[in-house]
């Protein structure tokens, strides 16, 4: 079985991401995949994955990985540090992702691109198109060999 642990804040612009594939999953499930929410506080629901007992987890967040709007990449969770000067969550993601690890032997994770993350602010079309793209790659997910890694 796998997990979709979704990261963000929907009222943020394109931070919305995560929730909104969140919620494209819980209006139509694909098949051999469970979404968990964990909103902007994604410490507040490992115990609900870890209850899960998934053999894949792919975490999916909005995040500045220095692209056009939009793009999708895989990556390393070794990186993520690095990565997220500006966060809107209580917890670094590599701090989660490790407590993960110990217990998920696949956790992957797959960011997107934001244009505008500010409160009030709608989310831009290219997130919006990029979200529709992971909730279709997943009923076909194999490897994550369909994203390219960062």
């Amino acid at each position: 079985m796998n997990v979709v642990l979704t990261v963000g804040n929907s009222m943020m612009g394109d931070d919305g991401a995560g929730p909104l594939l969140a919620e494209m999953m819980a209006e139509t499930p694909i098949e051999g995949w469970i979404a968990v929410n964990g909103g902007s506080t994604p410490e507040n629901v490992t115990h609900q994955i870890r209850d899960l007992k998934p053999n894949r987890l792919v975490i999916v967040d909005a995040t500045d990985m220095e692209l056009a709007p939009g793009e999708i990449r895989i990556v390393n969770p070794d990186d993520i540090a690095e990565m997220f000067f500006m966060s809107t969550h209580n917890m670094p993601l590599n701090f989660l992702i490790d407590q993960l690890r110990e217990d998920i032997e696949e956790v992957i994770f797959l960011g997107v691109q934001p244009d505008v993350v500010m409160f009030y602010f709608p989310m831009t079309e290219k997130v919006t198109q990029a979200v529709r793209v992971i909730y279709q790659r997943l009923s076909i997910w194999d490897t994550g060999e369909s994203f390219e890694r960062l």
